[in-house]
């Protein structure tokens, strides 16, 4: 007779296997993979810790534990993350969005709102720049908490970033949040594209590599072994950018 893993004993089977693999949140990342592969929410675990999985899902769900046992990001085996409440879609070509960042993002709000106070109602719109966007979180989050044009006027953003994997990323988040018509795309270095385009910004945000060549290897291996190293390092002191 064929073993019987419900929801609850396949979730405590995991969580000692992540301990042993040394992973940093063992039961949550069994619990958030196993929320994704049945498409619902980690409420949904608890109030049905007795549901077997059928053997396709068995099959998926090993499949999810082996890449993270292999300290694999969870956001790179899901393909999301959760960036302002928003749900960003990640790959490997783009840095997955830390919850540090949320406060460039709320001061990145706040400053346009003091601008447009400035402005005394001026109906321009206001247009800034995030330079290395990579899944566009910081200026999509932006442009989604400034939707409301009665309150914010107009705000647009233009989003850089040398991978042009990673602006399909951030192209494709636009549209899941709504606001790809505020929105656009430019492929090129640093503040390069900006000089083309010959536009006046009114902000630039950017979270540029800040971490030293010598310090990657002292990185965890999620990091290390799986974010691009190009938004990670300038190869030298990390003050290249700065």
């Amino acid at each position: 007779m064929a073993e019987t893993w419900t929801i609850g004993r396949l979730i405590a089977w995991t969580t000692d296997y992540f301990k042993s693999r040394e992973i940093e949140s063992p039961r949550l990342d069994a619990e958030v993979l196993l929320a994704h592969l049945l498409e619902r929410d980690r409420m949904y675990l608890y109030v049905h810790f007795d549901e077997p999985l059928e053997e396709a899902e068995l099959a998926a769900y090993r499949e999810m534990v082996r890449r993270r046992a292999a300290r694999e990001p969870v956001a790179y085996i899901t393909g999301v993350r959760e960036f302002m409440g928003y749900d960003f879609r990640v790959t490997p070509a783009t840095l997955i969005p830390r919850p540090d960042t949320e406060t460039l993002v709320e001061a990145s709000i706040d400053g346009l709102k003091r601008l447009r106070e400035r402005m005394r109602g001026d109906t321009e719109e206001l247009r800034f720049a995030d330079i290395g966007t990579g899944t566009g979180a910081i200026a999509l989050s932006v442009l989604a908490e400034t939707a409301d044009e009665a309150v914010h006027g107009r705000v647009c953003a233009t989003l850089v970033d040398i991978s042009k994997a990673a602006l399909t990323v951030a192209k494709e988040n636009a549209e899941r949040l709504g606001v790809a018509d505020r929105a656009d795309f430019y492929a090129g270095d640093f503040l390069a594209p900006l000089a083309r385009d010959g536009r006046a910004y009114d902000a630039i945000l950017s979270n540029p590599p800040y971490i030293r060549a010598d310090e990657m290897a002292e990185l965890a291996p999620e990091v290390r072994n799986y974010e691009p190293r190009t938004a990670l390092t300038d190869g030298g002191d990390g003050l290249g950018f700065y």
